[in-house]
């Protein structure tokens, strides 16, 4: 039997050992719901206070038959809750739910869904790139892994809305979903979007065919693992040079020459409406603007200098570490 089918049990038990006993005392004694109520509770905790009046040979019965039988029913209650202690139940259960609190606290978090190889490629790099994200996966085994290295997650099948609300999913930012069938990634995109309108949905697929679809049901981005990794290393055999120094430029956080993505709305004010060169990021930073997402999604490799910094844009820069930390500083 499980844990909570026991722990259930007993508060059953307890229950039906007062309801026993209030009405016992009200059918066979002049007690009303309160004095019953109180001689229930004073004989089954044994705390040896006085009677509501002195008892006849029937209350007397009662009573004894009472005592016995919470005896053998706190008994079983105690034996219970000492397993459930024993067994780190208890424990697993405080640390889970101040985990849940955690989650129903953060804002603009990643949700990942599936924590296989290509579930964990991405949330070591959001680690790296100190981005909060939340795991959802189904297998104990892989939920061991997750624990031993100190991530949040939420246990369950991602295609279960009461997992998705669990995640915190209407605060969220971001979800990527790299479940294995397309089918079932199709279901988290289309209730995610649900949930929330604004966040950028992001799935896996393995048949062409899903992309479509995918798109349609709300994802913002779909990503082929397969397709990439072949085109990948037919790159390396047509313009090995190029694909080696964009390697180069990492996006994992962790090297000397990085790439990083700068919104104009988070801009100090007075560069809103401003062009680059007002923006100076060159003799400030030492960063380079190498790239500029317009308003309209349209992307400007190498902008003039002269381009407007509109809100809704967003630059991207290339700098070495200490000069992404100079940039990061300043804005």
């Amino acid at each position: 039997m499980k844990m909570k089918s026991k722990l259930f049990r007993v508060l059953l038990l307890a229950l039906l050992l007062i309801t026993i006993g209030v009405i016992g005392y009200i059918s066979i004694g002049d007690y009303s719901f309160v004095e019953a109520l109180y001689m229930t509770v004073i004989t089954i905790s044994t705390v040896g206070f006085g009677e509501v009046h002195p008892s006849n040979d029937f209350e007397k019965l009662f009573t004894i038959f009472l005592i016995l039988t919470s005896i053998g029913i706190f008994a079983y209650i105690v034996s219970v809750l000492t397993e459930y202690i024993a067994n780190g139940k208890f424990l697993d259960e405080l640390k889970l739910k101040k985990m849940h609190t955690k989650i129903q606290n953060l804002k603009n978090h990643t949700i990942v869904c599936g924590y296989g190889r290509n579930g964990k490629q991405a949330v070591k790099k959001l680690n790296n790139y100190q981005k909060t994200c939340v795991i959802i996966e189904d297998d104990d085994d892989v939920i061991k892994e997750i624990e031993k290295a100190g991530l949040l997650y939420v246990k369950g099948n991602a295609t279960d809305d009461i997992v998705l609300e669990n995640t915190n999913i209407k605060n969220a930012s971001y979800l990527i979903t790299t479940l294995p069938s397309d089918a079932d990634n199709l279901f988290v995109i289309l209730s995610a979007r649900q949930y929330n309108q604004k966040a950028t949905l992001i799935s896996r697929a393995s048949n062409e065919t899903s992309d479509r679809k995918l798109r349609i049901a709300g994802a913002d981005n779909v990503i082929m693992p397969d397709k990439l990794g072949g085109d990948h290393m037919a790159s390396l055999v047509v313009s090995p040079d190029i694909i080696e120094f964009v390697d180069k430029l990492s996006l994992n956080g962790d090297c000397d020459t990085n790439l990083e993505e700068v919104i104009v709305a988070n801009l100090p004010k007075e560069f809103i409406n401003k062009t680059l060169r007002d923006l100076d990021l060159r003799r400030k930073t030492g960063c380079s603007v190498i790239g500029m997402k317009t308003s309209n999604n349209e992307y400007i490799i190498n902008p003039e200098s002269d381009l407007k910094l509109h809100p809704n844009a967003k630059l991207i820069v290339l700098g070495k570490e200490e000069e992404i930390k100079k940039l990061k500083a300043l804005f």
